[in-house]
């Protein structure tokens, strides 16, 4: 994977982690104005989530904004043109498009994260928050609507009494709270979120690819459903996935896991 920038000049970088790593990074780079996204921005974003998803090459992805913000949101500049477009337009959704890419999403979020950015920080699967990170919903402060699903995803991780006092206030969650709301999963120092992503992203790359992309699949999808049709899903996927295996694909997974015995353990 060539380092690129999609369709929105040098706006948003696409390059791998460093030559040949199976880990491709996605950076909002418009530090200037902390990361606020104009309509080109948000369409090229959603295009590189679109060719990473096919990429064979990239294992995982991290996502990060340049400067002192992760990203602020839609830049309120060109609020009308991104507004009274088609909000469900897929083309110009970058959440629509990290939900439908099937490589794990890690969020290298460090510094504002702030309405729209807080979206495509939820949109992520995993979080590495800077000690200076900061979770902000302003939807109600300036009369903008969401429509990337922060209304509905932020209750299911932190509660919705506490998502109400968030979204309602424009409270201000830093990245203490985060963690101890189960918000993000790790937090360091800012100069380390974007390496401690690398080093996650990195990690999952080691595994099968394909049961990596399978079982990121089976939690997300389980998570639309009660807990009975979870599991079912989750038989029935299984039982299709050993079923489509060939007695040489079984000798490979002994000889696999012979291998992976003898190496030492990840330090995540």
């Amino acid at each position: 994977m060539a380092a690129t920038s999609p369709d929105s000049g040098d706006l948003i970088l696409l390059e791998p982690a460093k030559p040949g790593s199976p880990v491709a990074v996605v950076t909002i780079n418009r530090p200037a104005a902390l990361n606020a996204l104009t309509r080109s921005m948000m369409i090229s974003l959603a295009a590189a989530f679109r060719r990473l998803d096919t990429d064979d090459g990239v294992a995982a992805v991290v996502l990060a904004g340049r400067g002192r913000a992760f990203c602020t949101g839609v830049d309120l500049n060109a609020a009308e043109e991104v507004f009274k477009g088609d909000v469900k337009d897929p083309a110009a959704n970058p959440v629509a498009q990290m939900e439908l890419c099937r490589k794990p999403i890690i969020g290298a979020v460090a510094g504002f994260a702030v309405t729209a950015g807080f979206e495509i920080a939820l949109a992520c699967d995993i979080l590495v928050a800077g000690r200076s990170a900061k979770f902000l919903d302003t939807h109600t402060k300036f009369g903008i609507f969401p429509s990337w699903g922060l209304s509905q995803k932020l209750s299911r991780v932190i509660g919705p009494n506490r998502a109400r006092e968030v979204s309602l206030t424009c409270m201000p969650v830093t990245a203490e709270m985060a963690e101890k709301w189960g918000l993000v999963n790790h937090i360091v120092d800012d100069s380390q979120v974007l390496s401690k992503s690398i080093e996650i992203a990195e990690a999952i790359a080691k595994n099968n690819r394909n049961l990596v992309v399978l079982y990121k699949s089976v939690i997300n999808d389980g998570l639309q459903l009660d807990l009975e049709h979870a599991r079912a899903i989750e038989e029935e996927r299984a039982h299709d996935y050993y079923n489509g295996m060939t007695k040489e694909q079984f000798a490979s997974l002994q000889k696999f896991i012979k291998g992976r015995s003898s190496k030492p353990q990840s330090k995540l």
